[in-house]
């Protein structure tokens, strides 16, 4: 890990410089930052936040931390006036590490939802079209996603002294110097009152106070490394005083490069900033803070410091350090992944220290502004100048691994579904994993004299090769964002991923058996490779590991049985449709050609989709909204609106076989050329006359594989608007369950991604 951490030390050093574009009157100059005048609001700037974290321990020597951020954010220019007017955010988050428990919230303005429009109209939220609307749907009916919650009344930023009230929660310098910070969540259950007084003077951070901001503002930064606090705490309504602690205060103003109601060619829109900082507290008096950004699109450093302050409150700079990520952890909200632990190296001052998150989950969604970041308490330990010390500090990470598009964001889910798969069937077999995978730990006896290398290669590689490969992550997200949606938490369910990825693949390798089929994810399908006995046996297996993943939940018995048979229920079902479709209904097509019965037809097509993807995925929706505590009513509008998805899915896909999938994904008019009656050949029934109708069929019947045959008929089904009409039917079946799931669930994060996603089935590749 030094050796590595090295390296990147090395490679990071770099500083980019910084240079102010203008010269705020209303900035601090050269000298000592006089905190009455420069706590204050300023005028000059677009973005301005005052943060303060703070680690507590209470008379009953509980520990507890806390952070808080209050934002303004110009949005406009008053047309009389010409001043900058705001709209006004608080993120705030307390942090129990005995409990595990993170509590945060993200409060907005009460006119979020117009500055929302706005800010869509002129491009700034979301950049995926998709995502763009439906944020415009949810904000259309006055309304913000949660967590996201709109303040009850307006918030209220004094010009005379620092007094900042958003809807109840403030913060104020009083007369004597100190701060006074009040908290409370929506329901009053949590909360805090601190007394924040400075032991240490300000410091200015990055270049002589300047830094980068989110979109790549001018910013000044200050602050105070160590507080003293005084006050109590809020937990679960109940109020306990603080013995001892110590806090953080901040301070960040600057002035936007990119809002966009500023038309001059200089204010162009930049380009995003990411960033990792550390503000942490040593048990020996020394302070540290370190500061590295990035830009989004390249990674290149616009900017990185470290500071150490000493006990007397001198300032230390350095340029040549480590901070280094590791230990992933991945959120199954954003799929976002954050680091969880860090190490820290500034060789001229003698600094080694690691940086351990309290609990691993300090992700803070915020759907309005960014869709997330991780600000964490941290438990800090090491070496300074050669002797050992400990501390507490936050660690807050933003910008990085974002997902701004629907297509990126199911990459990342299908990324972590592949390891959660690779998590429970390892390649590289020890005692303990095969036990899990062939009867359970408790008969580890049945594995004690197998061959693990010969089990891996025979049943857990056929999986593995498909599975490794990708695919659509989309039926693995539909129980987490089914669970979410209903006011769940599928944190602890993310290993559940794997779930519908066994299913799936496990249908895959044996329907390319049934099938013949010679290539599945742009690779041999798993019977070319390991032969149709053991492709068969993996396949079939993959249905039942899924049992493994239920077994280790801490589940209620009855919850764990009706998720059972919803399981049960979809493979039979799924079952069924295999063996419809591998049938097909050759001998019922005369009639329908010779009546021109197109829906006995769409009625037959439709049943097999149903049960093949309708059935499955519906499924996996209603398992969701059971473990996430969903209403029955909630439970089953889920259900239907993803079977309606299946189904929608499996037309679009019948269509675009016809006509072409983007990066030649499948062989045009491959399903033409196999003799398979699709959505729109059984659509084409009630369109064509009885010469086309017959002509169609006989040249499906018969199996052609001519170019123009097939072109042909995909003319023909395309100019008497069959294709046109599956298309039609797809979005009736999304938007009319959508329309009757829409009144039972709150908007969300989860709700704007399953809408957006009911788009994405029914756009894709057109």
């Amino acid at each position: 890990m030094i050796a590595a951490a090295d390296l990147a030390m090395q490679e990071l050093t770099r500083r980019a410089p910084l240079s102010l574009r203008t010269d705020p009157t209303d900035w601090p100059g050269g000298g000592v930052i006089h905190l009455a005048t420069q706590d204050l609001p300023h005028a000059s700037s677009t973005l301005e936040w005052w943060y303060v974290n703070a680690h507590l321990e209470t008379v009953s020597g509980r520990d507890i931390s806390v952070f808080v951020s209050f934002f303004r954010t110009a949005v406009a220019r008053d047309e009389s006036t010409g001043d900058y007017v705001y709209a006004h955010a608080l993120t705030w988050a307390l942090v129990d590490p005995l409990g595990q428990r993170y509590a945060a919230e993200s409060l907005v303005d009460r006119d979020a939802p117009s500055i929302g429009i706005a800010q869509l109209d002129r491009g700034v939220v979301a950049d995926d079209p998709l995502l763009q609307r439906a944020m415009r749907e949810v904000l259309g009916g006055d309304d913000v996603p949660r967590p996201d919650i709109v303040l009850d009344s307006a918030c209220h930023v004094s010009q005379q002294r620092l007094c900042l009230d958003y809807g109840g929660r403030r913060f104020e310098r009083l007369e004597n110097g100190e701060y006074q910070l009040d908290l409370r969540d929506a329901s009053g259950q949590i909360g805090c009152r601190l007394q924040i007084r400075l032991r240490k003077p300000v410091v200015r951070h990055g270049a002589n106070g300047l830094v980068q901001g989110k979109s790549g503002e001018d910013m000044f930064y200050y602050f105070s490394p160590r507080c003293e606090v005084q006050g109590s705490i809020t937990l679960d309504g109940s109020s306990e005083d603080i013995a001892g602690g110590t806090a953080w205060y901040d301070h960040e103003f600057g002035q936007s490069r990119s809002q966009a109601f500023i038309s001059s060619e200089d204010d162009a829109p930049r380009r995003g900033v990411a960033w990792d900082w550390i503000g942490a507290q040593l048990d020996n008096g020394w302070d540290l803070t370190i500061y590295c950004m990035v830009d989004e699109s390249d990674g290149e450093s616009v900017g990185r410091y470290a500071v150490l302050v000493d006990p007397r409150g001198q300032a230390h700079r350095f340029d040549a350090f480590a901070f280094e990520g590791h230990t992933p952890w991945t959120s199954s909200k954003t799929f976002s992944s954050y680091p969880t632990a860090w190490y820290i190296r500034i060789p001229e001052a003698g600094l080694v220290l690691e940086a351990q998150a309290a609990l691993p989950d300090q992700e803070l969604v915020t759907v309005i502004s960014r869709p997330s970041f991780w600000e964490g308490r941290v438990n800090v330990r090491g070496m300074l100048d050669g002797a050992p010390v400990n501390g507490k500090g936050f660690v807050e990470r933003s910008g990085f691994d974002r997902t701004d598009s629907i297509e990126q964001f199911f990459a990342a889910v299908g990324k972590e579904t592949r390891r959660s798969v690779r998590r429970m069937l390892p390649l590289d077999l020890d005692r303990r994993a095969a036990a899990t995978i062939v009867s359970g730990v408790e008969r580890s006896a049945y594995v004690r004299d197998l061959d693990l290398d010969h089990l891996s290669s025979s049943l857990i590689a056929p999986i593995r090769t498909i599975v490794d490969r990708g695919g659509k992550a989309w039926r693995s997200y539909v129980a987490l964002a089914c669970c979410d949606v209903v006011g769940g938490d599928s944190q602890p369910y993310l290993d559940w991923l794997a779930i519908p990825e066994l299913m799936h693949v496990g249908s895959l390798i044996v329907d390319d058996v049934e099938d013949r089929s010679v290539v599945r994810r742009g690779g041999p399908a798993v019977h070319t490779l390991f032969g149709e006995p053991l492709a068969i046996n993996a396949g079939t297996l993959c249905y039942f590991l899924p049992q493994i993943l239920l077994s280790r939940s801490k589940l209620p018995a009855a919850q764990q049985v009706r998720i059972y048979e919803l399981y049960f229920e979809a493979a039979r079902a799924a079952h069924a449709g295999q063996a419809l479709d591998l049938a097909g209904f050759a001998h019922a097509m005369p009639d329908i050609v010779a009546r021109g019965d197109g829906e006995a037809a769409e009625a037959r097509v439709r049943a097999i989709h149903r049960l093949k993807s309708g059935a499955p995925a519906g499924c996996l929706a209603r398992i969701g909204g059971i473990i996430g505590g969903g209403s029955e009513a909630q439970i089953d509008a889920l259900g239907v609106f993803v079977e309606h998805v299946g189904l929608a899915f499996q037309i679009v896909d019948d269509v675009l076989n016809l006509r072409g999938f983007e990066h030649d994904l499948k062989q045009r008019g491959e399903d033409l050329a196999e003799g398979k009656v699709t959505m729109p050949v059984a659509k084409a029934m009630s369109f064509l006359d009885a010469e086309s109708r017959a002509w169609l069929w006989t040249s499906l019947s018969a199996g052609t594989r001519d170019k123009v045959t097939i072109d042909r008929a995909i003319d023909l089904l395309e100019q008497c608007g069959a294709l046109q009409a599956c298309q039609a039917d797809a979005e009736r079946l999304v938007d009319e369950a959508w329309s009757a799931l829409d009144p039972l669930v709150p908007a969300s994060l989860p709700k704007l991604m399953l809408r957006a996603f009911g788009w994405f089935v029914l756009e894709r590749h057109y």
